[in-house]
């Protein structure tokens, strides 16, 4: 009988691991721009290096370009568990509650890439990530995108020059408070909306990174594209919490090292992909590049920094604080 028995509890483990194997993990890691972006491609490294940590426990599916969720509908996606990670736009978790993260979106609020960096690894990007666990979210990494430039069909230069132009923007209080300090006309649109909005004259322009600018074609439709750097566009990867917590912790573990090895790619490549776009767009003839002058970009510095005072009641005046701290330009 004993033996019978071993056969019978052998068999059933047996059965167990096969089934455990026929059926991996699954993460739908949904986001909502082109595979050759600097998140499409930290995605789809992040898929290789989980399947290949995890002996293929875990399945990665990557749906790019909003195949699954437009930027407005996939954080209630990831909460209710209909997909598994996402990397939206910090600017996304304001309208959520989370109004801190709109910090990032401050005009001239980090004076280079130096100083990003030093926020987001620093404590300050660590606290931000706690305030997401109420929303059932966790915050796995920060993905740069980059700084942002301005494109219209009319040279935006001088500060006077936004004056009535209807100019497409992420759901940002922020960016809305940015762009009416230039007197231009926000337009909150989803992302996926604006190539035919630009088009069809619903949007003057927008605000944006180069790479998003070019894989989108947007300088199909925009006669310029002038280099402001006057904001960045960063990434948050989060997965759902629960889903999070309930994996195994020798798979979290590798996935971990999975996500912390995309995201060195995904962040080196970002400036690069940008100035690579850059010069894609001027070498297509399409849209004109301005870069302005030292005088030029003081001008729309002091047009933008008072959005600063006029956030610190909805943003936090002691996050701003903690993160001129960081960049080491307190009161800019």
């Amino acid at each position: 009988m004993r033996t019978l028995a071993a056969l019978t509890l052998g068999a059933a483990l047996a059965l167990a691991a096969t089934s455990a194997f026929a059926d991996p993990i699954v993460i739908k890691f949904s986001h909502v721009v082109t595979p050759d972006t600097p998140k499409g491609k930290g995605a789809d490294k992040f898929k290789e290096l989980a399947e290949k940590y995890t002996d293929g426990k875990v399945k990665v599916e990557v749906y790019p370009n909003s195949q699954l969720y437009k930027d407005k509908e996939e954080l209630e996606a990831l909460q209710l568990g209909a997909v598994q990670m996402l990397a939206p736009s910090l600017a996304k978790f304001g309208p959520l509650g989370v109004k801190e993260f709109e910090a990032f979106d401050l005009p001239y609020i980090f004076p280079d890439q130096a100083a990003l960096q030093r926020v987001e690894d620093g404590p300050v990007g660590q606290k931000l990530f706690q305030k997401l666990e109420s929303k059932g979210i966790k915050g796995l990494a920060y993905w740069d995108n980059g700084f942002k430039v301005m494109t219209a069909n009319k040279p935006l230069v001088k500060p006077d020059d936004y004056k009535g132009v209807k100019l497409r923007i992420q759901s940002s209080k922020v960016l809305e408070s940015q762009m009416r300090a230039l007197g231009a006309l926000p337009q909150v649109m989803a992302f996926s909306e604006v190539y035919q909005a630009m088009q069809t004259g619903v949007v003057d322009g927008n605000e944006n990174t180069p790479s998003n600018v070019y894989t989108q074609k947007m300088h199909e439709v925009q006669k310029y594209v002038t280099v402001t750097n006057h904001g960045y566009i960063g990434y948050a990867v989060i997965t759902n919490k629960k889903f999070w917590e309930g994996l195994p912790a020798d798979i979290r573990t590798q996935l971990e090292r999975a996500m912390k090895e995309s995201t060195k790619l995904a962040n080196d490549i970002a400036q690069k992909e940008n100035d690579d776009a850059l010069a894609a767009i001027k070498a297509s003839g399409k849209s004109e590049i301005i870069t302005p002058t030292p005088e030029q970009k003081k001008a729309l510095r002091t047009a933008l920094l008072p959005v600063h005072k006029e956030m610190e009641s909805r943003v936090g005046k002691d996050l701003i604080d903690a993160i001129y701290k960081e960049t080491n330009v307190a009161g800019q």
